[in-house]
């Protein structure tokens, strides 16, 4: 005798037993990743540590470049700086050599200029005569001119009467009793003393009270 279909027994509630659902079918993109993986089991693996040593080589390239970036910098600040060290230095040395060279100068020139000042007071006091009162003035004019001139380069002449003396700007010719003037000062002045920028060239000779 041939059995007909099976029927599903009673389950233990009284239902039927469950059957298994189907498997969903499985799409073409699916397959071609799950193949592409089955052939190639290192490659996303490989590819991700391809790209950090890349990542890795750049950023060691980039720092090379700025390290030697700021050592340019550094030595072109450097050089600057000496750069401008050296213009200061030169810079100074030249003035020294010109305040030298014109203090030199000076010192060759004052014994003209007291003479001139000489000539000048023997003048005044013999001006009778309108041609000796233009000779004076004459004088008195070249003697202006030439203090002007060394006034433009810093030397100017001092007269230190009355002053209290001082040995760093008055060399003393004499010590004498001086009526109505006190003891260390200077009562009279024989010869004028010139100084650059406070630099005393030639001290002033005077006589000082005692």
């Amino acid at each position: 005798m041939t059995a007909g279909p099976t029927k599903p027994g009673p389950g233990r509630d009284g239902g039927s037993e469950p059957v298994d659902a189907p498997e969903a079918p499985v799409s073409g993109a699916e397959e071609e990743r799950t193949a592409y993986a089955a052939e190639h089991p290192e490659a996303p693996e490989s590819a991700g540590g391809d790209e950090a040593e890349r990542l890795e080589g750049d950023i060691a390239e980039l720092q090379s470049k700025a390290d030697e970036r700021d050592e340019y910098l550094a030595l072109a600040q450097r050089a600057q700086a000496d750069f401008e060290n050296y213009r200061k230095r030169a810079a100074k040395d030249v003035a020294a050599a010109e305040s030298r060279g014109t203090a030199k100068l000076a010192r060759e020139l004052l014994p003209a200029l007291d003479n001139l000042a000489l000539a000048l007071a023997a003048a005044e006091s013999g001006a009778e005569t309108e041609h000796d009162r233009k000779l004076v003035e004459g004088i008195r004019l070249v003697g202006n001119e030439l203090s002007a001139a060394l006034a433009r380069v810093g030397i100017e002449a001092y007269s230190p009467e009355g002053e209290p003396f001082d040995p760093e700007f008055h060399e003393a010719m004499a010590k004498q009793p001086v009526e109505g003037v006190a003891s260390g000062t200077v009562a009279e002045v024989y010869q004028r003393g010139y100084r650059q920028n406070g630099v005393v060239l030639r001290p002033a000779r005077v006589v000082v009270a005692e």
